[in-house]
């Protein structure tokens, strides 16, 4: 007999270590921050209240950097984030979450609750935090 699976929300898988940076940073001191932090991503500061967030990922560290062969002190966040970001609602299942990545080719994204980010979920975390691992 197959166990019932429970729902798991984004919220249960979420990181709640979001960091933010400045477009205008360097790829370098992106970098930097993520080692600092730990994290594979991060969210773009809005310039202003009308404004989307954006995100830089490894992913796009190497678009934009690594494979152009440029040195990571002349790209600037700007030139290589994804912006708007997609969020995902903090109650959405993480087979939803999952399938959703996987149909738009994105690894990771913030978790979003009441117009405030508080978190982000990852393909890695959805595996990693899941109690049916």
């Amino acid at each position: 007999m197959i166990p019932s699976r429970n729902y798991q929300s984004a919220r249960e898988m979420m990181s709640k270590n979001i960091i933010f940076i400045d477009g205008l940073a360097t790829a370098k001191e992106a970098v930097d921050l993520m080692r600092q932090e730990k994290v594979d991503a991060l969210i773009v500061k809005k310039r202003n209240e009308n404004d989307a967030f954006g995100i830089v990922t490894i992913r796009d560290l190497i678009n934009g950097v690594i494979i152009p062969d440029r040195t990571s002190q002349e790209v600037n966040v700007f030139e290589i984030m994804v912006k708007p970001t997609i969020t995902v609602p903090a109650d959405m299942d993480v087979r939803y979450v999952a399938r959703l990545f996987i149909r738009l080719d994105i690894w990771e994204a913030p978790v979003e609750e009441n117009g405030s980010l508080i978190g982000m979920i990852s393909l890695s975390t959805i595996i990693l935090n899941n109690v049916l691992f």
